[in-house]
């Protein structure tokens, strides 16, 4: 049997390559759960859209519980570059307030510092 020398190293080539895009490819993903005060769908929809961001892969705010669960790529976001987006969006967070200036310009219904959980839908 003759082994064709260039075909055996073509192949070992390209599976070196699809084997180094493969890795760079797999980022890790961190999920936390931060809490962020709101009072109703308006704020929902406001705090997931200011996580519209490169290195969010996904962020979900419960009205309820006032929390929110993000998936982020740490390489590319921290956890505190999160929260800064989250507050710049007029939200206060367990460890970052937002500016007053932001926060008087959110809808009465949403103005959670004086009303709190004022609706829920």
């Amino acid at each position: 049997m003759k082994i064709n020398i260039r075909l055996v190293l073509v192949l070992i080539i390209f599976a070196l390559g699809v084997s180094v895009q493969a890795k760079k490819k797999k980022k890790k993903v961190t999920i936390d759960t931060i809490t962020v005060f709101g009072n109703c769908g308006m704020c929902k929809t406001r705090i997931e859209a200011a996580l519209d961001a490169k290195g969010v892969k996904s962020a979900e705010w419960n009205i309820q519980t006032k929390k929110l669960v993000v998936a982020y790529v740490p390489a590319k976001i921290s956890l505190e570059e999160i929260k800064a987006l989250v507050t710049a969006a007029g939200h206060d967070t367990e460890t970052k307030k937002a500016e007053d200036a932001v926060y008087k310009t959110l809808p009465g219904c949403c103005l959670f510092r004086e009303n709190p959980n004022t609706h829920t839908d």
